[in-house]
């Protein structure tokens, strides 16, 4: 007859999770919180061998096999939450970045990484080389005429009937070259249609630059051909990007746009996707990213982080990845009540150690506002306003009141459905539009 040791043993001193996290909450005097279908049918072998003298460390040990972590919401307080790939302890993200800053100590050997860097991030983007580029003219919508800029809807076909749509804002009154804007946008309600972006992109254009925003994958006009759900899905990060260099390519093509004056801004996962584009494209000569980076948070979003991007170079984050801007001048906005909270202690100091290879410090610059939180605000958009117009030339005089301050007044909000390229309620969608994830990815099989 066998030892109950050994049956012990056969059966890996296994536990139902429920019980473990009791046996916890006893030992250790906390409370942990969850509801039961997280720990529902979830058991964890040599269960109590992964106790620890400490709580934090048995949490971690008990924990991490089943892919799960807790957020300590007070002193004794725990929340079980399931594990995120994407947001790291922050002091494990200043590691990472320490880590990255001591493989180059100079230009040369940074810009060796970065080239490295780049071809890595086209490939892992399934974008090298770049897709044909369909022949399909541009589908525009009629111009309307606001207060000082006019406003036109567009939509390019990017791959075979695979279109993105966008609203195209430029001055009404320009002479000569005028500078060009790609105005990607977060995760917010409303998304591009919301009031606080329309009135920046319709200020970017009051003063003189060209603005053109576009509908997330999935989301807008692009539901009509894609789910909403299919947005949380790994390619939705490559179309993005594809979507945004077919945009650059377009606008780089008018008569009057200016190409050594071009800019990104877009806010949170708009925020990620500046990034990403001012470190792949290098027609891009400014850069905005708004309430987003940090190197301890990859973007929640499988837009911002569904590509293995950050496993390129043997591992990289989204600070490095800004870097690849410099010298090109980059603001970049962060917060207080984000994941942007901690930028001027650490990741700041290092982006301008990676300008300072240029003896271009001074053009990287950081805005914190350690009391705001995430959003796209008037005191975010003041920063942006400022800074496009130090670098662009651009004319503030068009968009200030008589005592120097911004008047965003002027400023019309369109109802969302003004906005569509392809009607109300989709009417108007070419008859090659393809439909459907799994057709998605069959281009790129």
């Amino acid at each position: 007859m066998r030892s109950t040791r050994a049956q012990d043993s056969d059966r890996q001193y296994r536990m139902p999770l429920k019980d473990v996290l009791q046996q916890i909450e006893a030992r250790f005097g906390v409370k942990i919180k969850y509801n039961e279908n997280q720990v529902k049918d979830r058991n964890l072998t040599y269960a109590l061998w992964r106790f620890r003298p400490t709580v934090d460390e048995t949490l971690s040990q008990v924990l991490a096999p089943l892919d799960l972590k807790v957020n300590k919401e007070k002193e004794g307080v725990y929340k079980l939450k399931e594990y995120e790939y994407y947001r790291w302890p922050v002091q494990e993200g200043w590691e990472k970045l320490d880590t990255l800053a001591a493989r180059y100590r100079n230009k040369a050997s940074w810009e060796l990484r970065k080239d490295s860097l780049r071809k890595e991030l086209w490939s892992a983007l399934k974008l090298s080389p770049l897709p044909a580029k369909p022949v399909s003219k541009p589908i525009v919508t009629p111009v309307r005429k606001m207060d000082g800029y006019t406003v036109q809807n567009i939509a390019l076909e990017i791959l075979p009937g695979v279109y993105v749509n966008g609203s195209l804002y430029r001055p009404m009154k320009a002479k000569g070259k005028i500078p060009v804007v790609l105005s990607p946008d977060g995760h917010w309600q409303g998304h591009r249609f919301r009031k606080d972006a329309q009135i920046r992109f319709a200020m970017t254009a009051r003063m003189g630059a060209m603005a053109f925003s576009y509908d997330l994958f999935g989301w807008g006009e692009s539901g009509l051909q894609f789910k909403y759900e299919d947005h949380r899905k790994s390619l939705s990060q490559t179309v993005q990007t594809l979507g945004a260099v077919r945009i650059l390519d377009y606008l780089l093509s008018l008569p009057d746009a200016d190409t050594s004056r071009v800019a990104i801004c877009g806010g949170s996962g708009g925020g990620s996707q500046t990034v990403l584009m001012a470190a792949l494209d290098p027609r891009i000569k400014l850069s905005i990213p708004v309430v987003s980076l940090s190197s301890y948070f990859y973007g929640g979003c499988p837009c911002e982080s569904g590509m293995p991007i950050h496993l390129c170079g043997g591992g990289t984050n989204n600070v490095e990845l800004a870097a690849m801007a410099a010298p090109n001048p980059q603001l970049v906005i962060s917060d207080g009540g984000d994941w942007t909270a901690h930028m001027p202690e650490h990741d700041l100091p290092y982006l301008q150690k990676l300008y300072s290879y240029y003896g271009k410090r001074e053009l990287m610059e950081n805005i914190h506002l350690p009391q705001d939180g995430h959003d796209f605000g008037f005191s975010k958009r003041k920063p942006v306003y400022d800074f496009m117009i130090k670098h662009f030339g651009l004319n503030e005089k068009a968009v200030k009141d008589k005592q120097g301050n911004y008047d965003e007044s002027k400023c019309t909000i369109e109802d969302e459905k003004a906005l569509y390229v392809f009607g109300k309620n989709g009417e108007k969608l070419p008859g090659n539009a393809l439909k459907g994830y799994e057709n998605l990815e069959k281009l790129f099989q």
